[in-house]
């Protein structure tokens, strides 16, 4: 009798029956300005599922833009069911003193942005570096020339405002978003009784998507 919990714990780390997205930590906090000229933070986003993409307006050159990535997400939000859970894009700027309000919503436009489901935001300098640097661990900097060289890079965060998934190693495909996305709606899905059970162990033995 002693040993039955011991290999029922050793089939749920072997067998994995559920899978989850990580837990990666808190988000960074923020105040932003959308392209309406109105103040964005991530108060305001609680009970959503948010996916980043940082970029610039006029990303070339070393830049790698990940702006049609989200406009593939927005498709396909169109065919996800997540339950009654909202979705929503998030653009970040990272400069500032180019991408104005005004600026943001030409780009908005340009891409065939759903003003519903897709912002667009941006702040002063020292805030984005904070936000975008100190708390999305993305870093950047402005060449002679003006331009903005970074990685591309996404993100996911619950409606909790925890951060669950960085895409860092090239763009994922919108198969894998449409997967994680999932993977989180059926935990919150899931988040009350004895499932809840089975989504903590899931966490306690990495029961993690592959790659």
């Amino acid at each position: 009798m002693l040993a039955i919990p011991l290999v029922a714990v050793v089939l749920f780390a072997v067998v994995q029956p559920v899978k989850v997205v990580p837990r990666i930590g808190l988000a960074p906090g923020f105040i932003f300005t959308d392209m309406n000229g109105n103040r964005v933070t991530n108060e305001d986003l609680r009970g959503k599922l948010v996916r980043y993409n940082f970029t610039t307006t006029s990303c070339t050159g070393p830049c790698v833009d990940s702006s049609a990535t989200m406009q593939a997400v927005q498709t396909m939000l169109l065919t996800l069911d997540t339950g009654g859970i909202p979705v929503t894009l998030v653009t970040v700027s990272l400069d500032p003193a180019r991408d104005t309000p005004e600026q943001l919503r030409s780009f908005a436009e340009r891409l065939g942005a759903d003003p519903a489901t897709w912002q667009f935001v941006t702040g002063t300098p020292e805030r984005v570096k904070q936000v975008v640097g100190g708390g999305f661990r993305l870093y950047y900097e402005e060449l002679a020339d003006g331009t903005i060289a970074f990685t591309p890079m996404m993100a996911l965060v619950d409606g909790n405002g925890i951060l669950r998934a960085q895409y860092k190693n090239g763009l994922p495909d919108v198969a894998t978003v449409r997967r994680d996305l999932g993977l989180i709606v059926d935990e919150v899905r899931n988040s009350e009784g004895a499932g809840s059970l089975v989504y903590e162990a899931a966490h306690l033995f990495l029961c993690y998507p592959k790659s």
